[in-house]
């Protein structure tokens, strides 16, 4: 075993603090694996007893940085009961069907990737993909390919948001009705949070004239850097604005609020002096602690596809028909049809063409020029799967549909066949779906997302630029899901005001969220929500390579919605 000195240095390399107790289990040969498991887990910063429970259940989703703040928490208000039972939730919260040998981690997982060979071949399995999450389970054992009884499955769904809007002059008040519907929803989402007890407005504020302890909720309408490098954040509600700094000293406050956006609505906790508050806590809408992990009665799957770009030179053709050969369940061992058998919904998030005139000198990498011409070779795949899998597209940036979001329903006048197809089913983005519904169970929630805001918090939001940027979709669908809103700032995507309410709020939690659009897979789970980013069926273009954008083609993810383990197949 190790010297105690290398230990340390080696967790230290890590960026892992180790409490002396510990350190003294594993200098004598303790916790064999857990060095092991640690390497796996970048975002853990100090490691303890308890959290050392937490790692040795494999199945555990855990946000190291969220239990670091109920463990400070405590140490600070010495409240072991609060803590303790903040460690029993994350315990409850697991993906099930996870070995005891399975590797679990946050910023690099080699996922266990299928690769569909021909007729008879034994499926291959590859350590070469990597996949970003907070926590993706893994299992050698592959549950997914296990050979279960036929039994027969009423395929139930329903589409419970789906926006159609009716062509009109805009003015400006419907553009503010947009702001003031989402500050009023996530206004009554934020009151609801513990630290937001006795929160008032920014009007009430100004007028008081002794420093007192305060809560506000506002929209984010400035954020300056002053010489003294201290925040000055400006905030406003349906009553006024005000200033609120945030000190360079307070470094856990100081941080969040470099993840601060324009417009967004967040909660301020702290103390007013005349006509400024000082925070001492930022509070976000978030997703809800504890949310229960849905799953379906029987055993049945979902895969999720997005940017396939028909009518690029780039379009992998050869690729895209391997996958949809599998899901006839004309190619593949035994294990692989089956599973291809069991295949009931098909998510398409957006970019079906590569379309035209969607950036500069396109024509020259397009073997289809014309927009009809693009969708109909598009619905020859579509028209080879069988009808018994019920299909759902919505559309993307590329395609032939109005820019500003939420995007409509493709037009009929380009895709007439698809809309004639009985198991398609077209819908807008984004869009919310309801599967595997049946008498006594009341379905998983998928919410559909095209993803063409991600460009911008890729741009502006440091801890996403600088954590992997557009190969980390799960960093920015966790950053969304937090402020529960698609676009929370104006400028990330063009808007179409013609809604009673903010259409990209996502007021309903769903169980999964599917994107596409940087061209990138990526699975991950953000307090009970599985996050997943479509990978893409268009080699690099050159467009892409002056961004620096580096897709990663040919990638599937399936979704065992019985058990809600997520794999990833490989056909490039």
């Amino acid at each position: 075993m190790e010297s105690k000195e290398k230990l340390i240095e080696k967790l230290f390399t890590q960026g892992v603090l180790v409490t002396k107790d510990l350190l003294e289990k594993i200098e004598a040969g303790e916790n064999k694996s857990l060095m092991n498991k640690l390497e796996t887990e970048e975002d853990m910063l100090v490691l303890t007893n308890d959290y050392v429970t937490l790692l040795e259940d494999d199945g555990k989703l855990i946000d190291w940085y969220e239990m670091d703040k109920y463990r400070v928490d405590f140490e600070k208000e010495g409240d072991k009961d609060l803590y303790q039972s903040q460690l029993q939730q994350f315990r409850s919260v697991s993906l099930q069907g996870a070995s005891a040998n399975q590797d679990i981690s946050k910023t690099e997982v080699h996922s266990m990737e299928m690769e569909l060979k021909k007729e008879g071949a034994e499926v291959s399995f590859e350590d070469s993909g990597e996949i970003f999450s907070d926590k993706l389970v893994e299992n050698e054992n592959n549950p997914l390919l296990e050979q279960e009884a036929e039994q027969e499955v009423e395929v139930s769904y329903k589409v419970i948001v789906n926006f159609e809007h009716t062509a009109k002059k805009y003015s400006v008040k419907d553009f503010s009705n947009i702001f003031r519907t989402r500050y009023k929803y996530l206004e009554r989402v934020i009151r609801a949070h513990p630290e937001m007890k006795g929160v008032t407005s920014i009007s009430r504020i100004l007028q008081k004239k002794e420093k007192e302890a305060c809560a506000i909720i506002g929209v984010v309408f400035d954020i300056a850097l002053t010489r003294n490098n201290n925040y000055i954040i400006t905030l406003e509600d349906l009553t006024g604005q005000i200033k609120v700094i945030v000190s360079q000293k307070n470094k856990e406050v100081f941080e969040q609020a470099k993840e601060l956006i324009f417009d967004e609505v967040i909660g301020v906790v702290g103390s007013n002096s005349g006509d400024i508050m000082f925070a001492s806590e930022f509070i976000w809408p978030d997703i809800p602690q504890g949310k229960e992990v849905k799953k379906a009665p029987v055993e049945e799957y979902a895969i999720f596809l997005s940017d396939i770009h028909v009518g690029s030179n780039n379009f992998l053709e050869e690729e895209f028909q391997k996958c949809i050969n599998w899901l006839k369940a004309e190619t593949g061992s035994d294990k692989q049809k089956d599973l291809a058998s069991k295949v009931k919904y098909i998510f398409i998030a957006g970019d079906l063409v590569d379309g035209i005139g969607i950036y500069p000198n396109q024509y020259k990498e397009l073997t289809i020029l014309e927009m009809k011409g693009q969708y109909k070779e598009f619905t020859k795949f579509i028209k080879q799967i069988p009808t018994d899998k019920k299909i759902f597209i919505c559309p993307g940036n590329h395609d032939v549909v109005h820019l500003a979001e939420p995007q409509s329903v493709f037009y009929k006048e380009y895709t007439e066949e698809l809309h004639e197809m009985d198991n398609v089913h077209l819908v807008s983005n984004p869009s919310m779906i309801t599967i595997a519904k049946t008498e006594n169970f009341s379905g998983i929630n998928i919410l559909m997302y095209h993803g063409y805001s991600f460009d911008y918090y890729v741009a502006n939001v440091d801890s996403i630029r600088n954590n992997g940027g557009y190969n980390r979709a799960d960093l920015i669908m966790k950053f969304l899901l937090k402020r529960r809103h698609l676009a929370p700032a104006f400028k990330s995507t063009p808007y179409l005001p013609a809604f009673d309410e903010d259409p990209l709020l996502i007021s309903q939690v769903p169980d999964i969220m599917i994107s596409g659009h940087i061209h990138y897979s990526s699975v991950a789970n953000y307090k009970g929500v599985t996050t997943i980013c479509g990978s893409c069926w268009q080699s690099k273009t050159e467009f892409q390579e002056k961004l620096g954008h580096n897709p990663e083609p040919g990638r599937v993810p399936v979704v065992n919605l019985k058990t809600r383990e997520v794999k990833v197949l490989r056909f490039v």
